[in-house]
């Protein structure tokens, strides 16, 4: 049966995650009903990565099989038009019987913005997570390095992390300054859950000067969630690219600008 990848943008304010779930409003709900519309028969989809509750996406990839003909731009017209203002379709490609959405995925990166003012914000509260104290960029820079490789990351997973393994390669993470933002960028071959702002809540101890800059490498030795700072705010995360072999040709490589495009440079 053919198989389609598909590229998707949304707002997770409005949803429970990624995954249906029988009593919360979903995305993977939202997105298999206007693609059941367009394909007419029932469609299954399977993510990239399944964004907790509240967390974006400016670059989710999925694949789904359907035997239904339609033209790419068909796929993405069709979808939009079922699909609410806070989720779209940006493209969509034939690929081969083997390629897979999550297995297939060779890489996935993910973009943490903090608004880092003393007055809280009436207009970024939902892209962006809000933190009072003032936050010196450099040092937790320098402290994420600690992060790069393959470790086991126990004491970055949460506490319902369902993975098998707590390990996992960490290819790169910068954390950098961009006027009253502070934006970490992360990329890794998988993420545990909550991993993500599990690092970010470790960073931000060092940011504030809470911790040294030594901290984050004694909680990763640690292997141990106890001794780990808080769990970042879910409204600053966003999947913002997938990394897939060059071979199946998918623009789905990270788009962070295009979650943080209203920031100032």
């Amino acid at each position: 049966m053919p198989r389609i990848a598909l590229g998707l943008e949304y707002d997770g304010t409005a949803y429970r995650g990624w995954q249906t779930q029988l009593s919360a409003k979903s995305v993977q709900s939202e997105v298999e009903q206007a693609l059941a519309f367009v394909a007419d028969h029932p469609i299954e989809s399977v993510p990239a990565g399944r964004t907790d509750a509240g967390v974006h996406a400016a670059m989710q990839v999925i694949h789904f099989d359907t035997p239904s003909e339609r033209s790419e731009r068909g796929w993405i017209l069709g979808a939009n038009t079922r699909m609410p203002d806070d989720i779209s379709a940006l493209w969509a490609r034939p690929v081969p019987d083997d390629f897979h959405a999550r297995y297939g995925a060779r890489a996935r990166s993910y973009r943490y913005v903090i608004q880092n003012r003393a007055p809280r914000s009436a207009l970024q509260r939902l892209r962006a997570s809000w933190i009072r104290e003032p936050l010196d960029a450099v040092p937790m820079h320098i402290a994420a390095q600690a992060l790069i490789g393959e470790h086991d990351f126990s004491s970055f997973r949460a506490a319902e992390c369902q993975s098998r393994t707590p390990m996992r390669r960490l290819d790169s993470i910068a954390v950098a300054r961009r006027g009253e933002f502070v934006i970490i960028d992360v990329t890794a071959n998988a993420f545990l859950h909550h991993m993500v702002r599990n690092i970010v809540g470790v960073l931000l101890a060092v940011g504030n000067g809470e911790r040294p800059v030594s901290w984050v490498q004694e909680v990763l030795a640690g292997r141990d969630r106890r001794l780990g700072g808080i769990t970042a705010p879910a409204q600053g995360l966003a999947l913002v690219g997938v990394r897939y072999p060059s071979h199946f040709g998918l623009p789905s490589e990270p788009v962070a600008d295009g979650f943080t495009a209203a920031l100032p440079e």
